[in-house]
């Protein structure tokens, strides 16, 4: 298996539901593989992939399985790196056995009980992850849409919006921030659901049910603080920069006569053609500045997370890794409006802080990784700019250009009023 959130939601899904799971770890040769496969006599054999070349290494994988005549044993595949047609498809025409993608630990779950329930009952689907599927696309109709000039700048962005300059030039780190503060900005949603895994009970409706898990939440707030592993710290700072078609050039200083980094952001090839780059000033239109952060919950999360996962504690795993997770995208919304503090917009934001979820303020604030700014080695950019080091962050290809530690977000914060969420292809 290779290192991802997947495989451990995965092993914790299936384990509380009864399956008996062998999780060998990293960067496991598909030799070590097939050894435990005949060792423990498994039913189906889990690879969990983060990075590009994590797809290659499956499929040299499964051409090894075939040539070891272990086609019979079923593979799920799931992971970021992965999408539903490249295994259904491509993955599916490689194997001589039945390969099946897992979106999430649930879908992963739902396919191992319909295989054991044909091995109970003894009755077989022969097509059953076997068929190729993948996307169908419906036949085109009419002409061949025309090709079209994508601008080099949107012209549905303002060029001439008010440009804030930024209190200070340069990074700062901010540590002892009361988790009392931080946790104001949860997204109750994304932690009792989607973290925790709660679900209502009865009729109760959406605000009994986060009323019931407030109370949750307060008790695990007051162990963590008794315990120490929740650290919230921060480095943050402000930059002069320009951009450079769909590049953004980020200056040494206000002179801008040094180029210290660059980000490089897809536009899209359709109208309005955004691209993040067209929030910020053209390089012969003057200065202009942009914010970024790293935030974190700091190490200690993580090692008692890795505790009770390695102790098979896990519902209490999912508690403390879920808070951790959740704590610190709370921390970056707290972040991200002390900076609007700072730079002198936050006037323009909406009236609750539900409402910031909804991007209810001037700007924008866009992470590595989502749709905008995809490029997930950009991560190592903003480390090195903000000096992340200083924090015991660590990003590199070694990570999957993730951060260490987990519990670790960094963004490009724009004041540009036009600056929100959107799609970039």
């Amino acid at each position: 298996m290779k290192p991802t959130k997947a495989a451990k939601a995965a092993n914790i899904i299936c384990t509380n539901n009864g399956y008996e799971v062998h999780n060998l770890g990293i960067k496991i040769p598909i030799s070590e593989m097939v050894q435990k496969v005949k060792e423990v006599g498994a039913d189906a054999l889990g690879m969990s992939g983060l990075l590009v070349k994590s797809t290659l290494i499956m499929r040299e994988n499964l051409m090894e399985m075939n040539d070891l005549g272990l086609a019979d044993v079923p593979v799920l595949l799931g992971g970021a790196a992965l999408t539903r047609t490249y295994v259904e498809k491509d993955l599916r025409e490689v194997y001589n056995g039945r390969v099946f993608y897992g979106r999430d630990a649930f879908e992963g779950l739902s396919t191992l009980d319909k295989l054991m329930e044909m091995k109970r009952s003894g009755s077989d689907d022969p097509d059953f992850g076997r068929v190729p599927s993948g996307r169908v696309l419906p036949a085109r109709s009419g002409a061949a849409k025309e090709a079209v000039e994508v601008p080099a700048r949107s012209p549905e962005v303002a060029a001439d919006n008010q440009v804030f300059e930024p209190p200070f030039l340069g990074t700062r780190i901010v540590k002892g921030i009361p988790l009392d503060d931080i946790v104001q900005y949860v997204n109750e949603t994304a932690l009792f659901r989607n973290q925790w895994q709660f679900r209502p009970e009865g009729d109760e409706t959406d605000e009994d049910f986060k009323t019931r898990l407030r109370a949750r939440l307060r008790v695990e707030l007051a162990e963590a603080k008794a315990a120490g592993f929740l650290v919230p710290q921060v480095v943050y700072g402000y930059f002069c920069v320009n951009s450079d078609g769909d590049d953004l050039v980020v200056w040494s200083d206000a002179s801008r006569t040094t180029e210290i980094e660059r980000f490089h952001y897809p536009r899209q090839s359709e109208s309005p053609f955004m691209c993040i780059a067209d929030f910020f000033r053209a390089v012969d239109q003057g200065p202009d500045y942009a914010a970024f952060h790293i935030v974190t919950m700091g190490s200690a999360v993580s090692e008692e997370a890795g505790r009770l996962f390695a102790a098979n504690e896990y519902q209490k795993y999912m508690i403390v890794h879920g808070l951790g997770v959740e704590m610190a995208e709370a921390l970056a919304e707290l972040w991200h409006k002390r900076i609007r503090e700072e730079w002198g917009f936050v006037a323009e934001d909406g009236p609750s802080i539900g409402g910031l979820f909804r991007q209810q303020y001037r700007g924008g604030r866009y992470s590595w990784g989502y749709p905008a700014c995809p490029d997930l080695e950009d991560n190592a950019t903003v480390a090195r700019l903000l000096e992340a080091g200083r924090l015991g962050i660590e990003v590199s290809e070694e990570t999957g250009w993730q951060y260490q530690p987990e519990q670790t977000t960094s963004a490009i914060i724009c004041h540009h009023p036009q600056a929100k969420y959107f799609v970039a292809r």
